[in-house]
């Protein structure tokens, strides 16, 4: 019975539980037993379970277990205890609750079999999730979160009306590869696709992550970074593995993201489009298709998820005892924050994917996927792309948060539950980087691949020891993009700066065709008013006495104009 009982159900017992309990270390320490109680049952749960139910007539799968499923549901589960662990301080029952809730729905989108539960779950991420954003407590996060929101909530029901459609094509709803349907132009799979790239932050889609992350709490942004894209990822590679234009969606995604974090002086919103270049990736993985591929989106998105918590854990301790996470307005903190910084660090290094560290185990099986499937020009951007991450992500967070200029702040360290997670988390980072067998144990496909080849470690080396001597060249040039206390628009431009303009400017044109329609239609009905009381009115020429005789003789003309007509009829 208990090999079969749905893990998420124990966040959402845990989300019931945890407000009866008083505020303090007691419940934050009891939020800990349910991401590890998750753990062990999807550690447990035999692999081809199904448990399935009927719902208003289909057959709905709530636990469906697999390689691939049990990989994402065991990252999950580490994350949400990473990030509790991290929250630990948080004295606020909405966050801790919505942190549950989150995490329950994540995972119970990932075991789910079939797309009405896989819905409803995605939905329950995103209510659950936009609270985190809410808790922040100011009117620009309250904007920010029902920007999410609305983002979030419209995935959802794209997502619901193309398996609706899918039903109509099908005669089911179960959630297993759509490709050939994708490619052969069906609408309710396009629609599916569609739903996923947004929770996935495709190109001009993702302006939600950079809008929402940074707008978050400290804890919040943490828990954020963990579920949301990386559930979109598991659902492609669910979905639409093999699917080409992922892979050249995926390219584009590694891209654009790196001009953007090297001007920003936001350092979250920084860590937030290095999300959105790790995504890239993974959807590279996913639209190659082949075993390799698909292990190594696994992979990457395991060894992302510590990696990227552990940046946003470290900038978020930074922003706990400063106030601040502008790069502008930090710099000099190793001298007080030690420990912070060398978290950091080696979340820079892994992220990076420096030989040892966990990036470089999980990058290069995409790397080697796209190499021998041909894809030469993809594998060239993705090692752009490396580069690229080293030197926003893996140089400038470190550099001018810790180092740099001397700001003057001398914070005292991060909290010990902040550090603790911090540790825990680099200690992993480490710990899979040297030795990825117990991981690679845990992939969909069995794995033959050996990551420490004298080619890929010298690659990798070649790759960020150039990236580091041009970081250093335009430091000491003076070439590089100095921090400026500005805020930088993405594409989101359009609906933010340019969309209000334009409906200013049609609410003018409207505006300004209604006044001028209601001053016509005034003045006209003034002058036909002005006419009938020059006629009707007291003094007009129908209010004139008429002489008896003219209406004997009008009345007479009438006569004899009707018998001359009723003669000729």
């Amino acid at each position: 019975m208990i090999d079969t009982f749905p893990p998420f159900l124990i966040f959402f017992i845990g989300a019931a539980i945890l407000p009866l309990i008083p505020q303090g270390n007691l419940r934050s320490a009891i939020s800990l037993i349910f991401p590890v109680i998750s753990a062990w049952l999807i550690w447990t749960m035999p692999e081809g379970l199904h448990l399935s139910m009927a719902f208003v007539g289909l057959d709905i799968t709530l636990l469906r277990v697999d390689k691939l499923a049990t990989i994402f549901g065991l990252i999950f589960s580490l994350a949400a205890f990473l990030s509790l662990l991290y929250a630990w301080h948080v004295r606020d029952t909405v966050q801790q609750v919505a942190a549950l809730l989150y995490a329950g729905s994540a995972i119970g989108a990932v075991f789910a079999g079939d797309l009405i539960t896989l819905f409803f779950f995605w939905e329950g991420t995103a209510i659950a999730s936009v609270f985190l954003i809410w808790a922040r407590g100011t009117e620009g996060a309250y904007h920010t979160g029902m920007r999410y929101l609305i983002m979030q909530i419209a995935s959802g029901v794209i997502l619901i009306a193309g398996a609706a459609l899918y039903f109509r094509t099908t005669g089911n709803v179960e959630f297993t590869s759509m490709s050939d349907l994708f490619a052969a132009g069906d609408i309710g799979t396009i629609l599916i696709f569609f739903a996923f790239g947004i929770k996935c932050a495709f190109p001009l889609l993702h302006n939600w992550l950079q809008d929402s992350y940074p707008a978050a709490t400290i804890t919040g942004t943490v828990i954020l970074s963990s579920f949301t894209t990386k559930l979109a990822v598991y659902s492609l590679a669910r979905g639409f593995p093999g699917t080409e234009i992922l892979i050249y969606i995926g390219a584009v995604m590694t891209l654009f993201p790196i001009f953007y974090a090297v001007i920003e002086n936001d350092l979250r919103r920084v860590l937030a489009y290095s999300l959105n270049n790790q995504l890239g990736f993974m959807v590279v993985g996913v639209g190659i298709g082949t075993e390799l591929a698909l292990n190594g989106t696994a992979a990457h998105a395991f060894a992302h998820i510590l990696y990227k918590s552990l940046l946003f854990m470290s900038v978020g301790a930074v922003l706990f005892r400063t106030g601040t996470a502008k790069g502008s307005e930090l710099g000099g903190l190793y001298k007080t924050m030690p420990l912070t910084m060398i978290f950091c660090v080696v979340g820079a290094a892994s992220i990076s994917a420096f030989p040892l560290f966990s990036g470089f185990i999980s990058k290069s099986l995409i790397l080697s996927a796209a190499a021998h499937d041909h894809y030469y020009v993809i594998w060239a951007i993705l090692l752009f792309a490396s580069a690229g991450v080293f030197h926003h992500s893996g140089i400038k967070i470190p550099y001018f948060v810790f180092f740099a200029h001397d700001s003057g702040l001398r914070p005292k360290e991060a909290p010990w539950n902040m550090l603790l997670a911090m540790g825990l988390t680099a200690f992993l980072c480490i710990a899979i980087g040297a030795y990825p067998a117990p991981l690679y144990s845990l992939l969909p496909y069995d794995v033959d691949y050996v990551p420490y080849t004298t080619t890929h470690v010298i690659t990798q080396l070649q790759l960020l020891f150039f990236s580091a001597l041009a970081f250093t060249v335009l430091m000491r040039t003076g070439i590089y993009p100095p921090e400026l206390k500005s805020i930088n628009l993405d594409t989101d431009w359009t609906y933010r700066k340019a969309g209000p303009s334009v409906i200013h400017w049609f609410s003018w044109v409207i505006g300004s065709f209604y006044t001028w329609l209601t001053k016509l239609m005034s003045k006209t009905t003034e002058r036909t008013i002005k006419r009938l009381y020059r006629s009707h009115g007291p003094e007009g020429q129908m209010a004139r006495s008429w002489p008896t005789g003219a209406m004997v003789l009008s009345i007479a003309v009438l006569l004899g104009a009707t018998l001359f007509i009723n003669f000729l009829v």
